[in-house]
């Protein structure tokens, strides 16, 4: 079968995804440009100082995804309206009091005798917070409605002209502010572009949703969103503390090289597998035909990369930083079992079910950040070997009790 055959098969779901993985590859590439410039203006040190700002804020961010938008999407037609109504109050809420929240903590931070340059780090970020009220229910509206290659499309414009900011000002102005200013630089691009995308007002001759069913959906998809955050974020702190700012800047040298560039499929297909799911008469069969799609277009590209990496980790970032490339390879394949567990957790999203995502992410995390303490004085190869092992049978495991579920039908009937 050709490509374009199997494109035609797997219909708008294979079009969207392609459209997000675009998105996203684009995205990691810019990012990679950034990994280079860096790589060749700044030292270990400074990159770690950047890294732990990053790491603390994206923790934080993952408080933004309460599960509102999730609720846009699956909305029956008729209480739509009353949905966005409840989500954009939601919305508005949670993003100032998240904004409070990391405000805080860069000052307390401060206060507590911390650096100051990561205070003032985590306090440029926190900016982000007052951009996305405005923007929120338009993003989900337009996933609702299929417009996943325009959201795609915003989504890696948004990214790309950050990361090249942060390239112009790695070469300008060397310093961890270079890394972080483009973030809040950057968010109202985003704003303006899906505001254009799916224009929409409050209709205040309609009722506001009860509260309730947000909540009750809400905690889990936070939950999960948190301890997932924390497992990708938790080790970069840790290995900040154990190590020092100059392991932690390889790290997260490695990290990005490796398995940031291979998760990104990974981010793009759950992305696009929730709303396919929602709007399938027949989610098992969606569910097996997006799992063998993704699982077949990720294996082999990882496998690739994981052996290119000896080649371009020293042409890409110099010399002085070929002694990562085992570390790269190695991280580059945790990404197949991931798209996996994406897989088993948009369907458990989809079928009302998001409280096992949140217990099966945190025992994830739990086991993540304990490999973490218990490899990282042992090397940085080290610590990627347990990550890959820990990620596998964590992932895998967790996956195979829904998957089974899901589809046992199709398998019966095979």
């Amino acid at each position: 079968m050709t490509v374009q055959e199997h494109f035609a098969r797997y219909g708008p779901f294979a079009r969207n995804l392609l459209a997000y993985a675009a998105s996203e590859a684009a995205a990691k590439a810019s990012r990679l440009l950034v990994v280079v410039a860096v790589a060749r203006t700044m030292d270990a040190a400074a990159i770690g100082v950047a890294a732990a700002a990053l790491a603390a804020s994206d923790i934080l961010k993952a408080l933004t995804e309460n599960g509102a938008v999730q609720r846009i999407i699956a909305a029956p037609k008729a209480e739509l309206e009353a949905t966005c109504r409840t989500a954009r109050r939601i919305f508005t809420v949670w993003c100032l009091g998240l904004f409070l929240l990391q405000a805080s903590v860069a000052g307390l931070l401060l206060a507590s005798g911390g650096s100051v340059t990561v205070s003032v780090l985590i306090l440029v970020l926190a900016g982000e917070y007052l951009f996305m009220p405005a923007g929120l229910v338009q993003v989900a509206l337009a996933m609702r409605e299929g417009k996943l290659r325009q959201t795609a499309a915003i989504s890696a414009g948004q990214v790309v002209g950050a990361n090249f900011m942060c390239v112009v000002l790695a070469i300008l102005w060397p310093g961890p502010l270079a890394l972080v200013l483009p973030r809040l630089m950057s968010a109202p691009i985003w704003l303006i572009a899906v505001r254009r995308l799916r224009p929409w007002r409050p209709d205040r001759s309609q009722p506001a949703a009860p509260l309730a069913p947000f909540l009750r959906f809400g905690w889990a998809v936070l939950g999960v969103e948190v301890v997932k955050a924390l497992r990708l974020q938790a080790d970069k702190l840790l290995v900040g503390l154990l190590l020092g700012a100059e392991s932690l800047g390889l790290y997260f040298m490695a990290f990005n090289a490796g398995l940031g560039l291979a998760n990104s499929f990974s981010v793009a297909f759950a992305t696009v597998l929730y709303p396919h799911l929602c709007g399938s008469d027949d989610r098992a069969n969606a569910l097996q035909r997006a799992l063998f799609l993704a699982v077949g277009i990720i294996a082999p590209v990882v496998i690739l990369q994981s052996l290119a990496a000896p080649y371009y980790v020293p042409l890409l970032f110099g010399e002085q930083w070929a002694d990562l490339s085992h570390v790269v390879s190695i991280l580059c394949l945790a990404a197949i079992p991931g798209v996996i567990w994406s897989a088993a957790a948009q369907w458990l999203r989809a079928e009302n079910r998001p409280e096992i995502e949140f217990l099966a992410t945190a025992a994830m995390t739990v086991a993540l950040i304990a490999n973490t303490a218990l490899m990282a004085p042992h090397g940085l190869e080290a610590l990627a070997w347990g990550y890959l092992a820990v990620a596998t049978i964590t992932q895998l495991g967790a996956a195979l009790r829904p998957l089974a579920t899901a589809l046992k039908p199709k398998l019966v009937e095979a």
